[in-house]
């Protein structure tokens, strides 16, 4: 199972638009997105942009008993 990592990066990867692009749109530097792309890491409210931009909604499953 890919992490939410690997999921964003293939999504920026994927999506036809341009980093410089996507973090004009989400009011972020591009160059925390470079980094991100690269192997670094973001804060956890820049993932929040992220998730909405893609259109993601992340819900919580039931526990298995």
């Amino acid at each position: 199972m890919k992490t939410l990592a690997e999921k964003l990066r293939h999504e920026i990867e994927t999506c036809g638009k341009s980093r410089y692009s996507i973090s004009k749109s989400i009011g972020i530097e591009e160059a925390s997105l470079c980094r991100f792309m690269q192997g670094g890491s973001l804060k956890i409210e820049t993932v929040d942009k992220l998730l909405g931009y893609f259109g993601y909604e992340l819900k919580k499953k039931a526990r298995r008993e």
